[in-house]
C-alpha cells in the first residue's frame, strides 16, 4: 500500500546530541527582559516562561498542540556559528484561536505570567495587565483573517534579544527562505525539565524533532550550511522577503541558482513596492529592519544599506522613474546617517557629487549633497 505519509516525512529529522546540547543551551539562559521607566529587568529561562504560559492556556481550555523554537534561534541550535548571530527567541505555540474571546486570553495569560518573574519584594497586587504590556511589551501584534489567525507578544530586550511568544491558528506563509524554515518542536524537551532528576547528558537526554516548512529538511538544512539562499513563490511574502535576501548578503550568503534569482530580485522589488508603495512607509520598515536586526552591528548596517541600493537599482522595474529615484535617494540617506553616526565619513578627495537629496528627504541639520565613489552611496558636506 503506497504511504501517503511520505513526502512529509522528508520535511523532518532528529536533532543529534550536540544539537540537542545546544538547544538546552538556549533554553536554560538568563535572557534580562528589560523594563521601562523604574519597571525592574525581569530574568527569564525560556523553558520557564514557556512551560508556563502552556500551563496556564491549558488549565483556561486552550489546549496547546505543540510549542516549536522558530526563526534564526532554531537555525543557530542546527548549524552553529553559520554567519548570524541569532536574535529574537522566537517560540511558536499551536492553538485554536476561534473568537476575539481566545485572542484576549491569550493576552492575559502572557502578561499574568510575567508577575512571576518579578524580583522578591516587589508588590505585585497593584500591577495590572495594562502596566505590565506597557512596562515589557516592544511589540503587540494580532492578525485575524480569513487565511491568517495569530497573536505575537513581543518582550523587550535592550540588546535586540528579544523574547517573541506567537500564538498561531493559521498562518498562510511560515518563512521567508530555506535557511530560516526551521522549527524544533520542544513538548519532548520540556516533559524532560518537568520530570527528570539528572541533568542532560550525551547518554540521557530527550528525543527532539525538527522541521523545516521549506520542504525537504536535508536540502534546507544543506543550504544553511552552504550559506545559501533559496526560497519558493516570493510573491506570497510581505514586502517580498527583499530586506532579508539583503541581510542575507551582506553576511557572506549566496543565491543558490544566480540566474533564477536575478528574476526572483525582481519578484522580491515589486512585491516590496506594492506592499509599500509610499516613500515614508518604506522609510520606517527599512529604519524598524535595522534597529531590530543590526543591534550591536553598526558597521554591518551600511553594508546592508549599499546592498538594498544596488538590489533596487538593478532589479525594480515597476516603479516609475520619479518614484525609483525617491527610494534610492532615501536609502542613500540613509546609508549617510549610519556613516555620521559612526563618526566615518570619507575624506572629500575620495568622492564625487553627482545630485543632490530630493526636498522630502533634506536632512535640516545638513546641508549635502549626493556622492558616490564606485557606485558605492556616500556623502560630501558641501558649503
Amino acid at each position: 500500500m503506497e504511504n501517503k505519509e511520505e513526502p512529509k516525512s522528508c520535511s523532518a529529522s532528529v536533532l543529534t546530541w550536540e544539537q540537542v546540547s545546544r538547544l538546552n543551551d538556549v533554553l536554560t539562559e538568563v535572557v534580562p527582559v528589560h523594563g521601562r521607566g523604574n519597571f525592574p529587568t525581569l530574568e527569564v529561562r525560556l523553558k520557564d516562561i514557556v512551560a508556563r504560559v502552556r500551563s496556564r492556556l491549558e488549565r483556561r481550555g486552550i489546549a496547546v498542540k505543540d510549542v516549536r523554537l522558530n526563526g534564526s534561534t532554531a537555525s543557530h541550535v542546527l548549524v552553529q556559528d553559520v554567519g548570524w548571530s541569532y536574535k529574537d527567541l522566537d517560540v511558536i505555540f499551536r492553538v485554536d484561536l476561534p473568537r476575539e474571546a481566545e485572542f484576549r486570553l491569550v493576552k492575559d495569560v502572557v502578561l499574568g505570567t510575567l508577575l512571576d518573574f518579578l524580583p522578591e519584594g516587589v508588590n505585585k497586587d497593584k500591577i495590572t495587565p495594562v502596566t505590565l504590556k506597557e512596562a515589557y511589551v516592544q511589540k503587540l501584534v494580532k492578525v485575524n483573517t480569513e487565511q491568517d489567525r495569530w497573536s505575537l507578544i513581543s518582550l523587550s530586550n535592550n540588546d535586540g534579544r528579544n523574547v517573541e511568544l506567537k500564538f498561531v491558528d493559521s498562518l498562510r506563509r511560515q518563512f521567508e527562505f530555506s535557511v530560516d524554515s526551521f522549527q524544533i518542536v520542544l513538548d519532548s524537551v520540556l516533559a524532560f525539565y518537568e520530570l527528570a532528576r539528572e541533568p542532560m547528558t550525551a547518554a540521557f537526554h530527550p528525543t527532539v524533532r525538527g522541521e523545516s516548512v521549506y520542504g525537504d529538511f536535508g536540502e534546507a538544512l544543506g543550504h544553511l550550511g552552504g550559506r545559501l539562499i533559496a526560497t519558493k513563490r516570493p510573491e506570497e511574502i510581505r514586502g517580498g522577503g527583499l530586506l532579508k535576501y539583503c541581510n542575507l548578503l551582506v553576511r557572506d550568503f549566496r543565491p543558490a541558482s544566480e540566474e533564477e534569482f536575478k528574476a526572483l530580485e525582481r519578484y522580491m522589488c515589486s512585491r516590496f513596492f506594492i506592499d509599500f508603495p509610499d516613500i515614508g512607509e518604506q522609510q520606517r520598515k527599512v529604519e524598524a529592519y535595522l534597529q531590530s536586526h543590526f543591534v550591536g552591528e553598526e558597521k554591518s548596517k551600511y553594508d546592508y544599506l549599499v546592498i538594498l541600493r544596488r538590489v533596487v537599482d538593478d532589479s525594480t522595474v515597476c516603479l516609475m522613474g520619479h518614484e525609483r529615484r525617491q527610494t534610492l535617494q532615501l536609502i542613500s540617506l540613509m546609508a549617510f546617517r549610519v556613516l555620521a553616526e559612526q563618526s566615518a565619513v570619507p575624506d572629500a578627495s575620495c568622492v564625487t557629487c553627482y545630485y543632490q537629496p530630493a526636498p522630502y528627504v533634506r536632512d535640516h541639520n545638513f546641508s549635502n549633497y549626493y556622492v558616490a565613489n564606485q557606485n558605492i552611496p556616500t556623502w560630501l558636506p558641501c558649503n
